[in-house]
């Protein structure tokens, strides 16, 4: 299955590839601070720069302070609830590697995650592999034009998180949300707000079928929802071949 119009694919780590293990942790941090985990400080914290998320907690201390309880509650919720690879996720990369764009993971930590986790599935991913994306998050117009040379209009991310979407409309990029299934996240409804048109439950329904309309939603600059969610991106909303 080639794709016509999408020339790179970029999925983030955790959250899609591998479990969510950062929405209960950071819930957990803040309530057991006396804190109300409300849609707002979700949306300020996640694809956030570490120290930068740690601020918008309203934590007490500084916001390397804050880093540092935040990965020890990580360390301690990861002894029962450990990192594990997604279901599915070896088939859709063979999938997404089928479709003849480049393809990248990305997510906020450090290289090493990707190589313990998804070492062993390295070899479907182009360029570096794997970009981290702290220091730019969420990253959507550094991994398409800086990392590969691509126009935004011509990438699709999918990812867990709504300011990625957010970030990829005002880009006019593509966009698949794989929303946490964690009880107290407010991803789903924020993908909604964000005018997200496909959403998934599992990674098996990112199939053919779906990545075929998703391309030519894309190639028509009809990624998002209502005709307040088009893309607003330089010269008009349809993205050319350049």
């Amino acid at each position: 299955m080639a794709l016509r119009h999408l020339r790179l694919i970029a999925v983030n780590i955790d959250g899609v590839l591998l479990n969510d293990t950062f929405s209960p942790v950071i819930h957990r941090l803040v309530v057991r601070h006396g804190g109300e985990y409300t849609a707002e400080l979700e949306r300020a914290v996640l694809s956030q720069p570490q120290l930068r998320a740690a601020a918008a907690t309203g934590l007490p201390g500084t916001p390397e302070e804050v880093v540092e309880a935040y990965f020890r509650e990580r360390s301690a919720y990861l002894v029962d609830h450990p990192v594990r690879v997604m279901e599915g996720a070896g088939a859709l990369l063979a999938r997404l590697r089928a479709t003849g764009a480049r393809l990248i993971c990305y997510g906020g930590l450090g290289r090493s995650h990707f190589d313990h986790h998804l070492g062993s599935c390295a070899r479907y991913f182009d360029g570096p592999g794997y970009v981290c994306t702290d220091a730019f998050r969420p990253g959507v117009r550094e991994i398409a034009e800086d990392v590969f040379g691509v126009r935004p209009c011509h990438a699709l991310f999918i990812d867990d998180v709504a300011r990625v979407a957010e970030a990829a409309r005002e880009l006019g990029a593509a966009f698949i949300g794989h929303p946490t299934s964690y009880e107290h996240s407010f991803q789903r409804e924020l993908m909604h707000r964000a005018g997200v048109r496909h959403l998934v439950d599992s990674l098996g329904q990112i199939d053919e079928r779906l990545l075929r309309i998703v391309d030519a939603e894309a190639a028509a600059g009809r990624q998002w929802r209502g005709a307040a969610a088009a893309p607003a991106v330089s010269g008009g909303p349809v993205c050319g071949s350049a």
